[in-house]
């Protein structure tokens, strides 16, 4: 049976950030991800989880100006140092929190002022350093593909080319972070795609497509989906990471009772 974390960024919403632990737990989720956590002292996010007994599977490297509509930093040339500062604050918090992985979003960095080559280059050095810092506590760094219908430019949109940076950074540390509400939209093939990069992959995320809704509200065939991923022997956490179409608590039927 699959397991099934859910990202309390976009979802639960409806109530206080550090009330979120408590309420999903309360939900079944024993597992939480946090896309930036950086807003909040980190001593009480610390206090949250343990308060709320759950797990945190992942939370996501700073990215700079990239959530502001930016290109990023991390495979922006020129902004090195930035990502080096964002992956130090993502240590320390890492550190207390202990995520099972952290992810860099790799951004959209301008391939009219830069060589796309240029930028691989920067991204794949970015990485390596991210992932020879976070080897220490033994958490994964992970890179993920990212549409292009919602985020024009964006530098990786393909499984393949999530999969080609991280061997071109070349460390045993890195994996990819494969998100089904991207993919359905860049490639589809969802099951084989995933059954054939399996074990390059360090996370699952999930969203129905379109809308970025809860699963049952799209096209995607969620439990041919996750029974075909838990067939596969996928040991890790499923992240739902959607925009709930309505009160999170009310679009929670796609989960079975024994998904924790």
């Amino acid at each position: 049976m699959p397991r099934f974390s859910v990202n309390i960024s976009t979802m639960f919403t409806e109530h206080d950030f550090l009330d979120r632990f408590r309420i999903a737990k309360k939900y079944g989720f024993s597992a939480v991800e946090i896309q930036f956590p950086y807003e909040f002292p980190l001593t009480r996010v610390l206090a949250a989880k343990e308060s709320a007994g759950v797990e945190i599977t992942l939370i996501n490297i700073g990215a700079g100006d990239l959530t502001t509509g930016g290109p990023g930093i991390a495979a922006h040339p020129g902004r090195e140092e930035q990502f080096k500062v964002s992956v130090e604050e993502a240590y320390k918090y890492a550190d207390s929190l202990k995520p099972t992985s952290v992810n860099v979003l790799a951004g959209a960095p301008s391939l009219e002022k830069f060589e796309k080559r240029q930028c691989l280059d920067v991204l794949a050095s970015n990485l390596y350093y991210a992932a020879q810092a976070f080897e220490k506590l033994g958490t994964k760094v992970l890179t993920e593909a990212v549409n292009t219908n919602d985020r024009p430019g964006f530098l990786l949109n393909s499984t393949a080319a999530a999969i080609e940076i991280i061997e071109r950074a070349g460390h045993k540390n890195l994996a990819i972070q494969y998100d089904v509400y991207h993919m359905q939209i860049m490639e589809g093939n969802l099951v084989n795609t995933i059954r054939d990069n399996l074990d390059q992959i360090g996370h699952i995320q999930f969203a129905d497509n379109p809308g970025r809704h809860e699963p049952g509200t799209g096209e995607i065939n969620f439990p041919n989906l996750f029974d075909a991923i838990d067939k596969m022997g996928w040991k890790g956490w499923l992240g739902a990471e959607y925009i709930p179409s309505k009160r999170t608590e009310e679009t929670l039927g796609w989960m079975p009772e024994l998904a924790t």
